[in-house]
């Protein structure tokens, strides 16, 4: 058997995959995408919601604006304020995280053989079988 050198490993779909997670997988990046699936929020607002820093935050915003999942507006009015909204290409992984909490709600604790954990009797048996 040949091996497979770390480039062949992964299929276009893989790497698609992949990159998308490189873009949005930070920690900080996933919270502040979630945090305004809501409605556009001011710099504040996210830094009280997020718990971030103001430096963790500002740096967050930035690469999010910077990779077209943010919308910055500035408010000239007094007082002067910024708000941040998420761009049609940030609202459109709402479905994906609403999938993501539909999984964790099932798998999160699951055992680590993948069973519910409801499911398995406290003996370690399935809970469905009968004595």
């Amino acid at each position: 058997m040949t091996p497979v050198s770390p480039d062949e490993k992964y299929d276009d779909d893989a790497c698609s995959v992949i990159d998308s997670l490189e873009q949005i997988g930070s920690q900080w990046r996933l919270i502040v995408l979630h945090d305004l699936q809501e409605d556009e929020k001011r710099f504040n607002e996210l830094k009280r919601s997020t718990d971030a820093s103001s430096r963790t935050l500002s740096r967050v915003l930035d690469d999010l604006q910077e990779l077209g999942f943010v919308n910055r507006r500035l408010e000239e009015d007094a007082p002067v304020a910024t708000y941040y909204s998420l761009t049609p290409k940030g609202r459109s992984l709402c479905p994906v995280f609403d999938e993501i909490e539909s999984w964790a709600d099932e798998w999160l604790h699951a055992t680590p053989s993948g069973e519910d954990p409801a499911a398995v009797a406290p003996d370690g048996g399935s809970a469905d079988e009968e004595s």
